[in-house]
């Protein structure tokens, strides 16, 4: 709702980094080069912008919803629009086969799991520039890259306890960040 204000550049701008990214790979993952992955962006930030007015969420359901059909819709134009020309294997039906309509909805699930990944990257942004070092080292190599508490603690030069309240901590952090940003 804050995006209808169009001089909220702060709520633009939250929009623009989560939602951006999320967009460009769901697009790459279709076969599309760069440049075309870019226009698909660019045209559904214009959608959005020109209906953000009229997005109703009782009407329309979710905003992420709402948004992963906008982008879906317009990928499916893209692949209207380019015809059958430089596809790959399998040609335009079996492009468009992940992008349609069904039962399931396989579009939005991973438009829904590139957002999770896109808040994950945009909180761990967030809180790498506010905790020390140390704490963020300890996080990292534990939660993310799955190395052993006790290695890590030796390699830090801190106690494998010390580990465990950092990882806590920072994985606390994240998710307060997450849930912040979804209930925005």
């Amino acid at each position: 709702m804050r995006l209808r204000d169009r001089d909220n550049h702060l709520a633009w701008s939250e929009f623009l980094e989560i939602y951006e990214p999320v967009i460009y790979r769901l697009a790459r993952r279709r076969y599309l080069q760069d440049a075309d992955a870019r226009e698909i962006v660019q045209e559904v930030l214009l959608r959005v912008a020109a209906a953000i007015d009229r997005f109703d969420p009782t009407a329309s359901g979710s905003f992420r919803g709402w948004l992963s059909q906008t982008t879906r819709r317009v990928v499916v134009d893209r692949f209207r629009r380019i015809g059958d020309t430089a596809l790959p294997v399998g040609g335009q039906l079996d492009l468009l086969a992940g992008v349609v309509d069904g039962a399931e909805n396989p579009f939005e699930v991973e438009f829904d799991l590139e957002h999770r990944r896109q808040l994950f990257r945009c909180a761990a942004e967030h809180l790498q520039r506010e905790l020390s070092a140390t704490s963020w080292a300890a996080f990292w190599r534990t939660a993310v890259q799955g190395h052993p508490a006790q290695v890590v603690a030796s390699q830090l030069g801190i106690s494998e306890g010390a580990v465990y309240v950092a990882r806590c901590r920072v994985l606390k952090r994240i998710r307060e960040f997450v849930q912040q940003r979804e209930a925005e």
